[in-house]
């Protein structure tokens, strides 16, 4: 199957002043169009051609790897954005507040692991078999799903994702990014992972199809609840 670059849930205006349109523009048609292009240059003829994404990523390495990883990686992180205000629903609030204490507690470890991640990488808010919080970090390409766990939200730390706004001050971008994460979103991993058990596997997923339409169902009960 081919892959495609993910059409961007806002404008590239939309995110002004925390992130420019300069820097999505560079980012999403630049470097994360490049991963598409190279993995559905890399599969073909190979056992991959035909796999999901994350199926991909479960089951390469090298190159393969490398770039299916950081589309996935990209397409989760540039999901997870939105200007307006949000907050998580009362489920997920509720998980923070037992892992973490707080909202702002979870923002503080959270950030401080971005900031003092070493190179290039991501840092995950994820959930892990015994459908707990945590947060981890990985270097490069490398994705949670490798591990067994299931991502809810991340944030990129390699360079491209913020030299043009930041230059080289990680943390200024990292308040900003706190700014912009889209709550509903992630909100709606947590109940896909509660009703589905994994949000990697809703991979067929189109407007018509009730599988869309249950997922819709779960994200508008999280809004209405929350």
């Amino acid at each position: 199957m081919k892959h495609e670059l993910i059409k961007l849930p806002y404008s590239y205006d939309a995110l002004v002043p925390f992130m420019s349109r300069e820097t999505l523009e560079y980012h999403h048609d630049k470097h994360h169009q490049t991963y598409v292009n190279k993995l559905n240059e890399l599969v073909v003829g190979t056992k991959y051609e035909k796999m999901h994404l994350e199926d991909v990523i479960l089951h390469s390495d090298g190159a393969i790897f490398n770039n299916a990883a950081q589309i996935y990686n990209h397409d989760l992180f540039f999901k997870g954005l939105k200007k307006q205000f949000s907050q998580p629903s009362s489920k997920l609030n509720n998980l923070i507040i037992d892992t973490f204490g707080s909202i702002d507690a979870l923002k503080k470890e959270f950030i401080s692991k971005a900031t003092t991640h070493f190179g290039s990488g991501w840092v995950w808010l994820v959930i892990d078999e015994n459908k707990a919080l945590k947060i981890v970090s990985t270097s490069n390409a490398l994705t949670p799903l490798t591990e067994g766990l299931k991502p809810l939200m991340v944030v990129d730390v390699w360079e491209h994702a913020y030299y043009i706004d930041y230059r080289n001050v990680r943390a200024e971008y990292l308040e900003n990014w706190w700014k912009l994460i889209d709550w509903d979103f992630v909100s709606s991993r947590l109940s896909i992972i509660n009703e589905l058990g994994d949000p990697n596997s809703i991979k067929d997923c189109n407007d018509n199809s009730d599988l869309c339409n249950y997922v819709e169902s779960l994200i508008e009960e999280e809004r209405v609840t929350s």
